[in-house]
């Protein structure tokens, strides 16, 4: 299936939708880096716009789904077996700094199950999908996750809890364990998009803390549907109520989790 069906062409035209309006503004913004006030103002406004503009095209698509998203939080529909997760610009740093990684990223759960889910990123006209049971593709490339078995020879992806967040002791500790033992380690700024590279054998795994649903919910399925493994970072079933995430094929990631609890003894 390289051809999506009618639920995914609905995705998809919502984020490309989002995104037409982000596009706009990365360029103005990129004017404004020389200008010091209000560009974090500038960024807040375009993702307040963007994830509206998600929100009036699913809800347009299908009535009823509940949905939740980084700005409003969740609203509860008619139809309570299906909720949108929708995160209109995860990269917002990025963003700020006129650096074109960001993603607008949606998945829909069905009765607690994402069953599919979209992550494009503009800047690069870069659009990964999948459909439970279906496969994950970018653009229309059937992916497959890496093949490699050694960690030495892995490049990871990871996030960094950054200004005000909790948990950096600890990332620096299983920084340390992970870091002497791969090829490198990468810190791109958007898990959305760090898990789809894991989905497309771009990285060959990818750990973070302190994430919430939307940041993960489409790149766990391309995970799954590209035939990786997924868990929290503490090897955990559900790492979307954890809120941490470990994710690569099925040789690295016992060796990955190895090293994360490594740091912790």
């Amino acid at each position: 299936m390289s051809t999506p069906t009618a639920l995914l062409k609905v995705m998809i035209d919502a984020t490309r939708k989002a995104a037409r309006g982000l596009n706009r503004d990365f360029g103005e913004l990129a004017e404004l880096q020389v200008s010091k006030k209000g560009p974090a103002d500038y960024v807040s406004a375009a993702d307040l716009k963007a994830e509206q503009v998600l929100f009036e095209a699913l809800s347009a698509a299908r009535p009823g789904y509940g949905f939740l998203g980084e700005e409003r939080g969740l609203i509860e529909g008619t139809d309570k077996t299906h909720t949108w997760i929708a995160d209109p610009l995860d990269g917002t740093t990025n963003f700020l700094h006129a650096i074109p990684h960001y993603a607008v990223t949606v998945a829909l759960e069905r009765e607690g199950q994402i069953v599919a889910g979209v992550t494009y990123n503009p800047a690069t006209n870069e659009i990964f999908w999948a459909e439970r049971g279906k496969g994950c593709y970018l653009n229309d490339k059937r992916l497959r996750v890496a093949a490699r078995r050694e960690l030495g020879e892995a490049v990871l992806g990871t996030g960094i809890p950054f200004m005000g967040r909790p948990g950096h002791a600890q990332f620096l500790k299983e920084l340390h364990q992970v870091a002497q033992k791969v090829s490198g380690v990468r810190r791109f700024g958007s898990a959305a998009l760090d898990l789809a590279y894991v989905a497309a054998g771009r990285f060959d795994g990818f750990w973070e803390r302190n994430l919430q649903r939307w940041d993960i919910a489409a790149g766990i399925l391309f995970i799954t549907e590209a035939g990786g493994v997924v868990t929290d970072a503490d090897g955990g079933v559900d790492p979307l109520t954890a809120g941490s995430i470990l994710a690569a094929n099925t040789d690295l990631h016992p060796q990955i989790l190895a090293r994360l609890k490594a740091a912790a003894s």
